[in-house]
């Protein structure tokens, strides 16, 4: 995760057919989980299913009457800085969560009145440890359970009536900088979730707990010895080739594997049938590429890993050697669907180093690889017989080597997208991506590993991509098949919210000013905004209660993009280069932590 309150010494420096079809024919996975995504009344997991569609077949709302939209009710949480996530909906009860200290409150929905509410008491040392602001993705549920994957690495289970702690287990160490902000995902009688800390030198790592007791189920290294990895070099591929002993050991020098990074803060999604779990990877440490040759092996890589037993089917490494901190961690979008004719179970990803990748998720083979904003320029383009971006030496912080500011490189650190969920509609077959369009100064310098220190060696300034609308980022609807932008909208802002389509034909999400909207499917058009009370970085949900459907949205500015406010930093390097370039943000919004539930009138 990216972003910081820190200010160092140079400047810190699925779709497709139809659920019901994809999921009877498995009893694998989680039963309850399997029965409930189907139920559109309900929002069960972040992704809305387990393919991470955020697709709803709900259709009260529609594209005529989406402009009569108004507030139904409001929560504060009493916690300001950055909400991202989403609110989950289970029977007639609401969980929401909230930035560090993670408050959990579970709202009975007929009385819009609290059942009960948890508070944990953490460390606040963690907080200065906590890259990109104190964000918390989200909850999950299984089993009468509410699962919280709290910042200072303790997961814990919480009975769903009561709040009461059923069990807690501790996921990596703060003292050495490691940090929990992902949302955890249950697969069969387990939940899965990774850990934060690459701009401290924490090596990345999944791990697999069960749900009835914490007890470690699997646990995989994103880099190291193939044991470690749960990698088999002749059964586990790469671009449909066996990936060779050792092959992440072979591609960093000494043991700088052992601080390098690849963590795994983003979101999870799995296929049932397949009996895969999808994720992404993040950047090597350092941010120095001088500091680590090779190509740092498996940070910045798609992985499909067995359930059961953890052990990697098939990996793709996007960026090879990160020179611009491009985290892989953002989601796995899953759909079947037709690709060049052909019914395929398709893998949709929108990467930080601004390219949208098709695969076949079956068996790893790169199918699509193209910009999603033309104001890309570190790379050409990604050759589809290596899988390897060809990269342009004038922006290759590399190649110019330490203590020199390459300028001008388009994406920016936090990406042409960063941890902003993406939404895929049945209906049109397209995606719906929440864009950022910044470019970025960055000049890497040496740095020394100690161990729970800032890890970071390079000073970043971000700016808005030359030669566009002059703003921060666009919402944009995206074909998988043939790569390319199908219509855009430019925001003044980067667009931090996650979105949604619905069966309704409206498409949702929410700006850093803080406004919800709703726009047409097919065409973008805008049929409905409304400003909520802070900045809105947290994902739009919906479900029906009681006969009416509802939308749902965390407002409450922060994340890398709004970090200067919610952290109070004011230097144009400060926050890992944002500050600067989100100045701005201020004259629109402040700070909050609200939740905005619409409807359309009537009882």
């Amino acid at each position: 995760m990216k972003g910081a309150q820190w200010s160092f010494s140079r400047g810190l420096a699925i779709a497709a057919f139809s659920l019901p079809m994809l999921f009877s024919a498995t009893s694998q996975a989680n039963d309850e989980l399997l029965k409930l995504q189907e139920d559109p009344n309900q929002w069960v997991m972040w992704g809305a299913n387990y393919s991470g569609t955020r697709y709803s077949s709900l259709d009260q709302i529609n594209a005529k009457n989406a402009k009569d939209l108004q507030v139904a009710w409001t929560f504060s949480t009493g916690v300001l800085r950055g909400h991202e996530g989403g609110p989950l909906v289970i029977g007639n009860t609401m969980y929401i969560h909230t930035p560090f200290p993670n408050k959990v409150f579970a709202i009975d929905m007929d009385k819009q009145a609290l059942r009960w509410s948890y508070e944990p008491k953490q460390d606040s040392s963690v907080i200065a440890v906590m890259c990109c602001d104190t964000v918390n993705r989200g909850l999950a549920y299984s089993d009468g359970k509410i699962f919280l994957q709290q910042a200072d690495t303790t997961l814990v289970a919480l009975d769903e009536k009561t709040g009461d702690v059923v069990w807690k287990v501790v996921n990596g160490d703060p003292k050495l900088g490691a940090t929990n902000t992902n949302a955890p995902l249950i697969v069969k009688d387990t939940i899965i979730t990774g850990i934060s800390g690459g701009e401290f030198g924490v090596r990345g790592y999944l791990t697999a707990y069960k749900v009835k007791d914490g007890s470690v189920a699997w646990r995989a290294y994103s880099t190291g010895p193939d044991d470690e990895m749960l990698v088999d070099p002749e059964k586990t591929t790469a671009m449909l080739k066996p990936i060779g002993k050792d092959s992440s050991l072979e591609s960093w020098e000494g043991d700088q594997w052992k601080i390098g990074g690849g963590t795994t803060w983003g979101w999870f999604t799995y296929d049932p049938e397949l009996n895969l779990i999808y994720y992404g990877t993040g950047n090597p440490s350092t941010w120095n590429p001088s500091q680590r040759p090779g190509d740092n092996k498996y940070s910045m890589t798609i992985m499909a890993r067995d359930a059961d037993t953890g052990m990697a089917k098939w990996l793709y490494q996007m960026t090879p050697h990160d020179e611009w901190d491009y985290d892989g961690v953002n989601e796995m979008i899953l759909v079947d669907k037709k690709f060049k004719g052909k019914d395929r179970k398709l893998l949709v990803h929108f990467d930080r180093n601004g390219f949208g990748y098709t695969l076949d998720r079956v068996t790893g083979e790169l199918l699509v690889a193209e910009k999603f904003d033309p104001a890309v320029n570190w790379a050409t383009h990604v050759d589809m017989e290596t899988g390897r971006p060809q990269i342009v030496a004038k922006y290759s912080t590399g190649q110019n080597g330490e203590d020199v500011d390459t300028e001008g490189i388009c994406p920016a650190a936090l990406g042409s997208k960063d941890q902003q969920p993406a939404t895929y509609s049945e209906r049109t077959g397209l995606f719906y991506v929440p864009t950022n369009h910044v470019c970025m100064n960055y000049e890497p310098f040496e740095v020394s590993y100690t161990a729970g220190q800032p890890y970071v060696g390079a000073t970043l300034s971000m700016f808005p991509a030359p030669n566009s609308h002059g703003g921060l980022g666009n919402f944009i609807a995206w074909d998988a098949e043939k790569g390319e932008i199908v219509w855009s909208i430019p925001e003044r802002f980067s667009v931090w919210s996650g979105a949604l389509a619905t069966g309704g034909g409206v498409v949702f999400y929410g700006t850093l000013e803080g406004y919800l909207k709703a726009v047409d499917e097919k065409t973008g058009k805008e049929l409905y905004r409304f400003k909520t009370p802070s900045g809105i970085i947290g994902n739009v949900n919906t479900y029906m209660h009681n006969g009416k459907q509802y939308l749902a949205v965390l407002s409450g500015v922060g994340g890398w993009a709004g970090i200067g406010m919610a952290a109070g930093l004011e230097g144009d390097t400060d926050g890992l280069g944002a500050v600067g370039a989100y100045r701005q943000l201020s004259d629109y919004t402040q700070l909050g932590g609200v939740l905005t539930v619409f409807a359309l009138p009537g009882s």
